[in-house]
């Protein structure tokens, strides 16, 4: 986890950067999935403000404080950032247990599967690499292909992290 401290309009010295990063590591340390962390301190007409920013997986949680003191200011919205992120890892261990306890069984009912194109596809001997590359030509996301050197029947295809990805038939 990576935590970024800014001080506003305050000097930061190493004491209160070692007790934000303490307290950030043991209100948050039990989440797996943090990105990084930002807190943000602020001194304005004798009010200390302090606010965190998590990024946690795909989410963004945020809290803010302010008190007469600065360490007190950074207690309270360590109380905050801790009930959200308590709130979701129990909304994701909830949406877990669904998921593990469900049992998928797929029924299709034969009747219900339609076909509205059959195409007849020219099937030649190439790379992978030629594959790789007739695919794009056409835009397509895959392409069968006869492989020039196992004369066996193969596909190619594009994943979604644009890398490619190729079906190899194994009989059984």
């Amino acid at each position: 986890m990576k935590i970024t401290i800014v001080g506003r309009k305050i000097k930061l010295t190493q004491p209160i950067k070692s007790f934000i990063e303490e307290k950030v590591e043991n209100v948050l340390g039990y989440i797996n999935n943090i990105v990084w962390v930002q807190v943000v301190v602020n001194v304005e007409k004798k009010q200390h403000f302090a606010e965190i920013v998590a990024h946690i997986g795909h989410q963004t949680i945020k809290a803010s404080a302010v008190s007469d003191d600065l360490y007190s200011a950074i207690d309270l919205v360590l109380d905050k950032i801790e009930k959200q992120a308590k709130k979701y890892k129990e909304k994701n261990e909830d949406a877990r247990k669904m998921v593990d306890n469900e049992e998928f069984s797929f029924s299709i009912d034969k009747s219900n599967i339609k076909f509205s194109v059959i195409k007849n596809v020219p099937v030649k001997p190439m790379s992978k690499e030629e594959a790789v590359m007739e695919m794009e030509r056409l835009g397509y996301n895959f392409w069968l292909y006869i492989d020039k050197d196992s004369k066996q029947t193969n596909v190619v295809f594009k994943r979604f992290d644009s890398t490619y990805g190729i079906l190899v038939p194994v009989k059984r």
